[in-house]
């Protein structure tokens, strides 16, 4: 099991990019691993750092307070591109538990979900006053329960996500932990079949 998915409130990074592609979330040199730990370091990784190694100093989750940022507000197509799951594990793993854009790339927000990060598609309208909020460095929060984001100024804007997705992240499950849920049954049906 994962860590539930309920509310989350803070500081959102700003990337104000559109198209953004699962090799610019995490470059496919890195993806040489099976772990899911570890990526949140190369999140990023030719935005992040320079050609020796040190930190760009511009970019934003190099500078404090989106360091320990836990969201995202981004342009339309973000994760467009391979269908890599490591993107979502980077994503994840550097801390980031929410992406907010005005469209997601089909199999990276898929893999979002499977992988406990929640793909929030606003109107662009809407994520340009999350930006500047973003970009102010005032708190927005993400409540999955009611499918709402709130401003800093407190106004709210709803989301839909599919209910079966929303059911899992808010009960820190995943595809394996349903399908464990009925070991009784496969059991019965694994000891039915060997007979």
């Amino acid at each position: 099991m994962r860590r539930a998915f309920r509310t989350v409130r803070g500081i959102a990074a700003p990337l104000p990019l559109a198209n953004v592609d699962t090799d610019a979330i995490l470059p496919a040199r890195f993806m040489k691993t099976l772990h899911r730990t570890g990526l949140g370091a190369k999140l990023f990784y030719d935005l992040r750092y320079d050609d020796d190694g040190n930190e760009c100093a511009g970019f934003v989750l190099n500078r404090a307070p989106y360091r320990a940022a836990q969201l995202l507000v981004a342009l339309e197509n973000f994760g467009c591109g391979s269908s890599r799951e490591h993107a979502a594990w980077a994503l994840l793993d550097f801390g980031i538990r929410c992406v907010i854009a005005p469209s997601f790339g089909d199999i990276f927000s898929t893999n979002c979900l499977k992988n406990g990060v929640l793909p929030v598609a606003l109107p662009r309208a809407a994520c340009t006053r999350l930006m500047a909020d973003a970009t102010a460095g005032s708190p927005i929060a993400v409540d999955l329960a009611r499918g709402l984001v709130t401003s800093s100024e407190g106004q709210t804007i709803a989301f839909a996500i599919d209910p079966f997705r929303r059911d899992l992240l808010l009960h820190g499950k995943d595809d394996i932990d349903v399908t464990l849920e009925h070991h009784a049954e496969i059991a019965a049906y694994e000891s039915r079949h060997s007979a």
